[in-house]
């Protein structure tokens, strides 16, 4: 079979399930004694033990097989969590990430799995005797289901409350016919047909023993449904080679009978395993429904407490390449700039009909535009969902203790910026749980609770996105800050006594800044910063900081929503046409000469009763049939970069417009940072598009 064709699906889908395996390990590690969590895990694990073995990643299948093991004596109650299982269990996840990593790179995929397959291997034998011990002296139940098939006091409990929530239960056989050659696809229609009417409590022999065709001819299944016992039996056997199938409905006889057994073997157990702890089952907190995801009958996927037994819609989401989403995304942008030029053509024509035609090209393509623009949105969660685990390790390496809280998750973001923004998010969070948040024991010195607490939000406002990074720690030290500064060079001591609160703050973000006493492997304030905030700054954002010592730090990232499609105010100098970002604009207007004041070299105007620096763009770009100088009066914009605000000097206004942004490659790298990219005009002419913080920098 050609595998390659199946390789992005692989990677895809191995990405999602380790995560949720991440998450689910998070959420275990805090309430061990939940089953329903394991059975998620559990879940997640086992396909992705099929996943790598159907592609023929030995080393990863192998792994995963063993966290089954162990998973599996968990939810079994035959296990309980401790530390030691939670450090293996995370260690094995690291590994297969790394493992799905060098996929992603090219390689084999393959890892020295040998250690922790054994290190599983032993947790599993340190509770093997005692499971094996209790097997040989269980007495068989008194029902006349076979012994395999008795259900736990959970399972019983589910079917106890189904039962009394108007559901029916049924205990169903079927048998596939002698010269059935593919057992498991058939058994696997059999599934399809309960899993749409209903939900599945248990299986004999288990679902993934099913799906091995490790099975004789037969299965059984303990079934909630409100499907009427005829219609479905008469479904399940429209299945092609199924021989027969047998019903039998539960009712509350059937019920204490299983209990009565399933209450012989617990004692018969709990006499051997007197030195085991075992898990508490999660109580049951809905009347009519489960109140946790099912146990292993259920091959797809968890039911929430509240979901009807019948089954849910299939979903409605589809994964598309991002190269396929960028090709859209460009020929959407030929198409605008074709729209632009119709609209131009139109307006020198003057008919009725092309201009009506036009209009509602115009409106379509709008429509369009923001479709567009909404599939390349993606919420900021793809990023922040691995913070909680990098936390996690880092407090547990560091002797904190930490509580990671995440706000605003959903907030959504242009991919362009999703992929950019992980790593100074990585090194921001570093930074605060290293720097920021102080040890146990200075912290009960302070008064303040041993869990410091890291907050990351994400929200929205106007065509921005705010993500903040805020910690209740220590905060910036100003005057060693500045003591540091000074040494450094990155300020004379005459400036650093006029320096604000919030200029000191921002001096961290110099090129190899540190205040740390000792380097560490973990995060130096201030080493890297400076690349955070050149990395922000590359995505038409900026970063603040504001800290008060003793209380904290916040960090504070504004980002555009899309780098692709901007509004635009569009000038002339000469012949040429420039284009500014609309978002940076405050506002238009005109400047006599005589206004213009120069102070120590440096022009200026009086605006809004303060001095601001006045820049002449047709200077900067050396504009070849424009000079300033010669009018009287000229045309201005006001633009701002955070708190910082100039002017810039302009020969006319064109008008605002929509447009392109095209990226303007190695050929024009050195144009001194004041122009981020390119647009194509609706008449075919090619507009500069100038960045606004690089003229206030």
């Amino acid at each position: 079979m050609e595998m390659n064709q199946y390789m992005s699906i692989f990677i895809d889908e191995s990405n999602d399930h380790l995560q949720s395996l991440n998450e689910n390990m998070l959420r275990l590690e805090q309430q061990p004694e939940d089953i329903s969590i394991v059975q998620i895990i559990f879940r997640s694990a086992h396909t992705l033990k099929g996943m790598s073995a159907t592609m023929g990643f030995e080393d990863l299948a192998a792994l995963t097989h063993e966290m089954e093991n162990v998973l599996d004596l968990v939810r079994n109650d035959k296990l309980s969590m401790n530390g030691n299982i939670f450090d293996t269990l995370f260690k094995c996840l690291d590994a297969l990430e790394a493992m799905v990593q060098d996929i992603i790179n090219g390689g084999t995929g393959k890892g020295d799995v040998v250690e922790l397959v054994q290190r599983l291997k032993e947790i599993v034998k340190g509770d093997a005797a005692v499971v094996g011990s209790a097997k040989a002296t269980i007495s068989a139940p008194a029902s006349n289901v076979p012994a395999s098939l008795v259900l736990d006091q959970y399972q019983l409990s589910v079917l106890s409350q189904s039962l009394d929530g108007g559901h029916k239960a049924y205990y169903i056989e079927v048998k596939v016919r002698e010269d059935c050659l593919l057992k498991a696809a058939r058994a696997y229609m059999v599934f399809d047909v309960l899993e749409r009417n209903g939900e599945v409590v248990k299986a004999f022999p288990s679902v993934q023993e099913i799906e091995q065709e490790q099975f004789e001819r037969s299965f059984s299944v303990y079934y909630i449904s409100q499907t009427d016992e005829n219609l479905l039996r008469d479904q399940i056997s429209r299945v092609s080679e199924i021989e027969s199938v047998t019903l039998n409905a539960v009712d509350r006889s059937s019920l204490e009978e299983l209990g009565s057994a399933e209450s012989a073997k617990d004692q018969a157990e709990e006499r051997i395993k007197q030195t085991a702890s075992t898990l508490s089952v999660a109580p049951i907190t809905n009347a009519s429904a489960p109140a946790a995801p099912l146990t292993d009958g259920n091959p797809t996927r968890p039911v929430a407490a509240t979901a009807p037994v019948s089954g849910s819609a299939a979903p409605r989401t589809i994964r598309v390449d991002i190269e396929r989403l960028d090709s859209l995304m460009n020929l959407f942008s030929e198409l605008l700039i074709d729209r632009v030029r119709l609209e131009q053509l139109a307006s020198e024509v003057r008919r009725n009909d092309l201009t009506e035609t036009v209009e509602h090209m115009a409106r379509v393509s709008a429509d369009l535009q923001n479709i567009v623009l909404k599939l390349r949105m993606v919420p900021v969660e793809s990023v922040f969902n691995r913070f909680p685990r990098m936390v996690r390790d880092l407090a547990k390496s560091l002797d904190k203790k930490v509580d990671l809280v995440i706000v605003g998750a959903e907030t959504e973001l242009d991919r362009t910026v999703i992929d950019e923004i992980g790593d100074p998010l990585v090194h921001l969070i570093r930074n605060a749980v290293d720097h920021g948040i102080e040890p146990i024991t200075e912290r009960n010195q302070l008064g303040k609770p041993e869990v410091g607490t890291v907050h990351l939000r994400a929200f929205h406002s106007g065509n921005h996105v705010f993500i903040e990074i805020e910690e209740d720690g220590k905060g910036i030290n100003r005057p060693k800050v500045l003591e540091t500064a000074v040494k450094r060079g990155v300020v004379t001591a005459e400036e650093a006594k006029n320096l604000t609160d919030e200029e000191v703050n921002m001096l961290i973000f110099a090129a190899g800044f540190s205040t740390a006493d000792k380097v560490s492997d973990i995060s130096g304030r201030g080493v890297g910063l400076d690349v955070v905030k050149s990395k922000i700054t590359s995505l038409g954002g900026h970063v603040t900081v504001h800290s008060v010592l003793g209380s904290g730090t916040k960090f504070s990232i504004q980002l555009p929503l899309t780098l692709s499609i901007i509004a635009a105010m569009l000038i002339k100098l000469g012949s040429e046409k420039y284009a500014f970002p609309l978002s940076s604009i405050v506002e238009t207007g005109s400047v006599k000469r005589t206004d213009i004041r120069t102070l120590h070299g440096n022009r200026m105007i009086d605006y809004r009763q303060s001095i601001i620096p006045v820049v002449s763009l047709a200077k900067l770009v050396d504009s070849p049939d424009y000079s300033d100088d010669e009018e009287a009066e000229t045309e201005m914009l006001v633009i701002r970069k955070g708190d910082k605000v100039a002017a810039v000097l302009v020969d006319e206004f064109i008008g605002q417009s929509e447009i392109v942004l095209k990226p303007l490659g190695k050929y024009l790298a050195n144009n001194l940072g004041i122009v981020s990219g390119a647009t194509i005009l609706g008449d075919g002419q090619v507009a500069l598009i100038v960045d606004p913080n690089a003229l206030i920098k």
